[in-house]
């Protein structure tokens, strides 16, 4: 479990957080260096492809050829084993798991306000808190890297992401639990600092991903991704990345996969509060496809279930996806939820200011005779992210320190963020520690990155465009 208070008083968390700088200095953070045991990372991967859908793994592969960055993005499961040989702070939170800066963006809270969170949490467990920070750290560095920054520019986005991330966190520290819980960053004080901080290209494309966000919902997905067949709505084919159902199977077949993708849409309700799941209720399921999801994601069961409420203009469309362990399991334990999808959800509401309201979890057996774990939510709601490659070091420092913030935000939320701010300190010697870390780090992807490549050109691997 992340470290909490547990009775004890802000002197004496703040005592520990001042104390294990002793075991590991915060200039330790800097260090990178492979393991001589560290295995082959295109070994690993493969490892995590074996339990994928095969004929989806090539394009997995595909989308991680395309650059370090889309790399990264995919290879979650490498650096996890790469942080368990980094120095630890020995403080635990709630991580994301994969806090790679893609993974921060635009999003609508219940009460239908858009905010600025965490968005993916499939390898999300307790465990050192670092490891999210040197996650997103590095993510900066190779997106910096892609977009032909200098070294200076690099690390002065990586220290001010770094530096938000730890000025956050002390003033958290100074908090009550209900002020931490209810923070949240909204839209208009995000568009406040961006008019502050963004020159007038950047200002005028972060109200452009504002408003393009409020556009993304259901009924936006629903007409981009459906279709009117014989006077019935269902979802249109784009092969290989959407298989309706009845593209995918024959008869038999078709019908019990149907059937249980049925039975985890009505038994997954009863993970909602009775309200939600009283709203879900209203609908009905009209059709059901596989879609191809995300980079490291790829060749996971991942279904989009169209459901209509009163009429054709009233569409709701959900996700269905698999969950497996977490990546960091190996290194941080187990979770204590036997069911994966589960510790999905409870770590995306203990870390997210406010998450989606058709949120759940189920477990089906498969077609196949085996059992999965899944996790449920809206398509689309309100989602908007950000793209790197047009952003100026400037416009990436801004994005960087409210990615740094939001972090601390979700730490603040699950673990000791008492002894983490006086583990930090008010200097900047882990900001500096980080920079270097993450270029060093940066390095290694680059290497892994050429790795897969010839692991492709070898013919010991199959990619695919898509």
């Amino acid at each position: 479990m992340p470290d909490q208070a547990d009775g004890r008083l802000p002197e004496e968390r703040a005592a520990r957080g001042r104390a294990a700088r002793a075991d590991t200095p915060r200039s330790a953070h800097a260090e990178y260096r492979a393991s001589a045991k560290r295995p082959d990372p295109v070994d690993t991967i493969e490892a995590q492809s074996a339990t994928r859908l095969p004929e989806l793994v090539p394009i997995r592969y595909g989308r991680m050829l395309e650059s370090p960055f889309r790399f990264y993005r995919g290879a979650a499961a490498i650096m996890a084993g790469d942080l368990a040989d980094t120095p630890r702070s020995g403080i635990t939170a709630q991580l994301c798991g994969d806090a790679h800066l893609l993974n921060f963006r635009l999003l609508a809270s219940p009460e239908r306000r858009l905010v600025f969170d965490i968005n993916d949490f499939d390898e999300t467990l307790p465990g050192p808190w670092e490891w999210d920070v040197k996650r997103l750290a590095a993510s900066l560095a190779i997106a910096g890297r892609e977009n032909g920054y200098t070294d200076a520019e690099r690390a002065s986005v990586v220290q001010a992401t770094v530096r938000s991330y730890r000025k956050r966190i002390r003033a958290f520290a100074g908090l009550g639990n209900l002020d931490v819980w209810y923070a949240q960053a909204g839209a208009d004080a995000l568009q406040a600092q961006a008019d502050r901080k963004l020159g007038a290209g950047a200002r005028e494309r972060a109200r452009r991903a504002m408003t393009k966000a409020r556009g993304r919902d259901s009924l936006q997905a629903s007409e981009k991704l459906t279709c009117v067949v014989d006077g019935r709505r269902r979802i249109a084919p784009d092969p290989p990345l959407i298989m309706p159902i009845q593209h995918l199977l024959p008869g038999t077949e078709r019908d019990a996969l149907e059937e249980g993708l049925r039975e985890l849409i009505e038994r997954y309700g009863h993970s909602l509060q009775s309200d939600r799941r009283h709203l879900l209720e209203q609908y009905r399921i009209v059709d059901m496809a596989r879609k191809v999801v995300g980079v490291g994601s790829v060749g996971t069961r991942c279904w989009i279930i169209l459901l209509l409420g009163r009429d054709d203009e009233d569409p709701l469309l959900l996700q269905a996806k698999e969950a497996d362990l977490s990546v960091l399991a190996p290194y941080a334990g187990t979770s204590t939820y036997d069911n994966q999808g589960q510790r999905v959800v409870a770590g995306q509401r203990l870390m997210q200011a406010t998450s989606d309201i058709f949120l759940g979890w189920e477990r089906v057996i498969g077609i196949d005779g085996r059992q999965r774990d899944f996790y449920i939510r809206q398509l689309r709601d309100w989602k908007g992210i950000a793209e790197p490659r047009l952003m100026i070091p400037e416009d990436m420092r801004a994005f960087g320190q409210v990615c740094g913030a939001t972090l601390a935000r979700a730490h603040a939320r699950s673990g000791d963020r008492v002894a983490i701010a006086a583990y930090l300190g008010a200097g900047d010697v882990f900001d500096r520690a980080l920079a270097v870390f993450a270029e060093r780090y940066a390095d290694q992807n680059e290497r892994d990155h050429q790795a897969l490549t010839d692991a492709v050109d070898a013919g010991r691997v199959p990619a695919q465009s898509a």
